[in-house]
């Protein structure tokens, strides 16, 4: 049963009592919560018109906001091909950004080179900021690496597939720069369902308690999975900080001038000894949850269409030929760099070599075991039975 027709099926049921009670408390709750649009920090109208807040400002060159489409279109286009190439067989699986590159891109370039991100496991907007080669992106949802860079060289963690994790890991690395007396920040990633995950509430805990220079970013795309956000709270998620002890706001997800302010603020703020912030970036996840997800199952084409309008790669360029920062010729540009990348992805993904089958059991000790030996030595029996029976089957 779907989450739509689960509530058709309540509402021809209008004849019981029992039924009519729970319907009203979902609608008292949702009375006292604020309108959404007046809690959103928004600098950039679906519209495509500038607009001001009074807390959030940012003043940007006609390059700076050229190099922010940019990255979006050029997001998204590595995203298309990954999915394509999943499709294809060529991947395992694939978790798409769809519909999230604003939130991705923005809060990305509001980074210091020296600030550390941790992400989950959809970040590709932001590893892009930092620099991270995106065939690198591919190798693990390939099976070839658990990787396929080094974090230190770029600041930025690697994928991680255990939901809502990597905020402790943020956290503690937090305090580590604390106590190291350095003066950047970490950056969390992570989505509305990791919300309701315990680790989620003791990074809160511990970040507040010590004061840790962390912002959590989380990408409220509306789904985690199939489990819509009122499933999960009563209240905004950027609310939820307030009772750990330290602030949270709520950006227009979509906005990528939005939040770049939001986030370079929050950042600023955690560098200069003020401790935790949650940014809530309200967006929506446009395709699957991953390639192995069906979304028409749970949710309604109409909702879908709502949130196209407000597709953030639209919006800026909007503005950008309102302001005429772009013409037709870098308009083009931008296509046939798009194009390009494409190509290179599909390229060096199908020519991925296999990895080695033993490479499993290296680095499991330091000074090796004897379990893991043992473990080795039937591993590779068992893979040279394989060629085994392919020299009996020639003979025959």
């Amino acid at each position: 049963m779907t989450v739509e027709g689960t509530a058709q099926r309540k509402n021809t049921r209008s004849g019981s009592k029992r039924t009519t009670a729970k319907k009203a408390s979902p609608a008292k709750n949702k009375a006292t919560r604020p309108a959404e649009q007046d809690e959103l920090v928004q600098l950039l109208t679906p519209e495509g018109k500038r607009v001001e807040h009074p807390e959030y400002a940012i003043d940007l060159s006609p390059e700076e906001l050229r190099g922010l489409y940019r990255d979006m279109v050029l997001t998204r286009k590595f995203d298309a091909e990954a999915t394509t190439l999943q499709r294809q067989g060529e991947l395992g699986l694939w978790a798409s950004l769809l519909g999230q590159e604003a939130a991705q891109i923005g809060s990305g370039r509001a980074l210091r080179d020296d600030d550390y991100v941790f992400p989950t496991y959809r970040e590709h907007g932001v590893a892009w900021c930092r620099g991270v080669d995106p065939t690198n992106l591919l190798g693990m949802f390939r099976g070839v690496n658990h990787g396929g860079w080094d974090p230190n060289s770029n600041n930025f963690h690697l994928y991680t597939i255990v939901i809502g994790s990597q905020t402790l890991h943020a956290t503690g690395y937090a305090m580590g720069v604390q106590k190291d007396g350095a003066d950047s920040a970490v950056l969390a990633y992570f989505g509305d369902g990791a919300s309701s995950q315990g680790d989620v509430a003791e990074s809160f805990t511990f970040s507040a308690v010590y004061n840790a220079p962390v912002v959590f970013f989380c990408q409220n795309n509306q789904w985690a999975i199939s489990e819509p956000t009122e499933r999960q709270t009563r209240v905004p998620l950027y609310q939820r900080a307030r009772g750990f002890g330290f602030p949270g706001v709520r950006v227009d997800g979509n906005d990528v001038l939005a939040c770049l302010a939001v986030t370079r603020a929050a950042l600023e703020r955690a560098r200069t000894g003020q401790g935790p912030m949650l940014v809530e970036a309200f967006t929506y996840r446009m395709g699957a949850h991953t390639t192995s997800d069906d979304p028409t199952k749970y949710r309604a084409d109409e909702e879908t269409r709502a949130w196209e309008a407000k597709d953030p790669i639209l919006r800026l360029r909007r503005y950008l030929e309102a302001e005429g920062f772009v013409d037709d010729a870098y308009l083009a540009a931008i296509e046939e760099e798009s194009e390009a990348l494409g190509k290179r992805v599909r390229d060096v993904v199908r020519a991925m070599p296999d990895p080695d089958t033993m490479a499993i059991f290296e680095n499991v000790y330091a000074d090796g075991h004897a379990l893991v030996d043992e473990e080795r030595a039937q591993f590779a029996a068992y893979q040279a039975s394989f060629a085994d029976a392919d020299v009996a089957a020639e003979e025959n």
